[in-house]
């Protein structure tokens, strides 16, 4: 006999998946066997595979211990843990944590998920930080394991939200479909926009080269809208904050790259010339933007400061008298939140 006592990370998943994934070598005919006649029982009675599992619900199994290990979960899935090239990589920097999500700042350079089964994704971080903090154990993850909510690209940093628990998961997951968070995103772009702008469109992503193509036609692809207003002003940048409404893979950075401002440092979509100038003098690998902002429904907001390197853009600026344009102060004025967001 087995018994499993479900934590807060399993609650509210059916009985039947909890069991897929604790005996994931096992037939579903079989479990649902086992059902039947009892020998898996949910606190103490027979129960229906459909039934969704309560924090503190005691699953008991009646199988001999050997099919227990025959059809139970196999430790390889839990191998990443104790890969060397996890524990040489920093702790990702944690914005907020409560009991059921985990919200943290991103470095550009690191996936949000793994693309092959060697990545180490900042998904494998965060389980990575869970269980060293004692939030998830080995055998917890047998049967849930947190994950992130949203994705950002490879080389943008900034917010990324994950859940720990199933109920943290689904809430999130269900918030950013309804577009019930607002996501906001600090970015440098080449050229001056000196006044706030709405923008739509049409999105196409060529799978193949893994570009977006943005149109006017309906017809061309999936509706857009990006918002942004500039907080800093150049000589030849912006410093924008731009509010994602819609949110497609690789709106921002092919929208602003549509109407000529494209990020600084984007080798897809922005001006090469601008970007080895920029590689060769502050080491710029990467585009300039960060998810800097999110917003709640309740109106709590999580900020990631922004990374060194958007200092170490400004400071070259500086180094090279290119200052922030003399006489546009006025224009600051003209954009709510902009003495309290320009950093």
């Amino acid at each position: 006999m087995k018994e499993f006592t479900i934590t807060p990370n399993e609650a509210g998943q059916r009985l039947d998946k909890y069991l897929r994934k604790l005996l994931p070598q096992a037939q579903g005919s079989f479990l649902y066997k086992m059902l039947r006649k009892k020998n898996i029982v949910l606190n103490g009675r027979k129960s229906e595979g459909s039934v969704h599992l309560a924090d503190g619900d005691i699953v008991t199994l009646y199988l001999a211990d050997d099919t227990f290990e025959k059809f139970c979960y196999h430790k390889a899935e839990t191998d990443f843990l104790e890969e060397p090239v996890l524990k040489t990589k920093p702790m990702l920097k944690v914005l907020y944590e409560n009991e059921d999500i985990l919200i943290v700042n991103k470095p550009a350079g690191l996936l949000s998920q793994k693309a092959a089964s060697g990545d180490i994704s900042a998904n494998e971080l965060i389980i990575h930080y869970l269980t060293a903090s004692g939030a998830v154990t080995r055998q917890s993850l047998q049967t849930f394991r947190p994950s992130v909510c949203n994705r950002l690209d490879r080389n943008t940093s900034g917010i990324l939200i994950a859940g720990k628990t199933l109920a943290g998961l689904q809430m999130m997951s269900r918030q950013l479909k309804e577009r019930s968070i607002e996501k906001y995103y600090r970015c440098i772009v080449t050229g001056v926009l000196d006044k706030p702008q709405r923008l739509q469109g049409y999105l196409k992503k060529d799978e193949k080269d893994n570009k977006a193509e943005i149109s006017e036609k309906e017809q061309d692809g999936r509706y857009i809208e990006t918002e942004y207003r500039p907080v800093r002003l150049y000589q030849d940048f912006t410093l924008l904050e731009v509010h994602l409404i819609t949110g497609r893979s690789h709106q921002i950075r092919a929208h602003l790259a549509s109407i000529g401002h494209p990020v600084t440092g984007d080798a897809k979509y922005g001006d090469q010339t601008v970007n080895r100038q920029l590689r060769k003098a502050i080491g710029l690998k990467h585009q300039l933007l960060h998810a800097y902002r999110i917003v709640f429904p309740d109106g709590q907001e999580v900020t990631a400061p922004l990374p060194e390197l958007f200092s170490a853009f400004e400071q070259f600026l500086e180094s090279h008298n290119v200052h922030t344009r003399k006489g546009q102060a006025h224009a600051y004025m003209e954009f709510p939140r902009a003495a309290r967001l320009d950093t």
